[in-house]
């Protein structure tokens, strides 16, 4: 049986995190990361996220793209555009919106990010949930799943229901670059659309 090292950065971050009192706090500390050896040389930005006061809901991508970099908000290039307007329909304003990633920085290649850096994001994510105590916390793709319940569970096997989760409630739905990719006829965009309109009921 492999054992898996224990990474230090991890109970560090965990640390840090715990002291911060405030979002704003917790953002300061997060853009002075550099556990990450593969992200941190290559970000522009270090893109915390986006909470107004008071938001309901929190929606928790993968991570930020090139343009997400470069401007150093989420969901800002052509999945954020999408996603925009799907709020709209549902009749969520993205002003009154949270938003962020499991990870903080650039995926190099946009890909998926390793479970080490996921690990070591996971309490910079956990404390913006603790502080902005959102009412219903909506995961879009399966990195932002398996930061929530763990891997194993197929995403089409557990989106689109509300549960139970961490004292608040949990959606989880695909990932508009999925929807992208798929196509507007593509079942992606059709769950996703449906799904936003679910977590808008779930907070009227």
């Amino acid at each position: 049986m492999t054992v898996r090292a224990v990474d230090p950065a991890i109970g560090v971050i965990a640390t840090e995190a715990a002291r911060c009192g405030s979002l704003a706090a917790l953002a300061d500390v997060v853009r002075q990361c550099v556990a990450c050896p593969d992200l941190a040389p290559l970000r522009k930005s270090v893109v915390v996220g986006d909470f107004p006061a008071p938001a309901r809901l929190l929606l928790v991508g993968e991570g930020p793209g090139a343009t997400e970099d470069e401007v150093g908000r989420p969901f800002v290039g052509k999945g954020g555009q999408l996603l925009d307007a799907l709020l709209a329909e549902a009749g969520l304003d993205r002003a009154h919106v949270a938003v962020a990633n499991v990870v903080k920085c650039r995926l190099p290649g946009n890909r998926t990010p390793t479970p080490a850096e996921a690990r070591r994001c996971t309490a910079w994510l956990d404390r913006q949930v603790e502080l902005s105590a959102p009412t219903l916390v909506v995961t879009l793709g399966l990195s932002a799943l398996r930061w929530a319940i763990g891997p194993g569970a197929p995403l089409r096997d557990v989106r689109g229901v509300v549960r139970e989760w961490r004292g608040t409630r949990l959606l989880s739905t695909y990932h508009p670059s999925a929807a992208l990719r798929f196509g507007p006829a593509g079942a992606p965009m059709a769950m996703l659309r449906a799904d936003l309109r679910t977590a808008s009921e779930a907070l009227s």
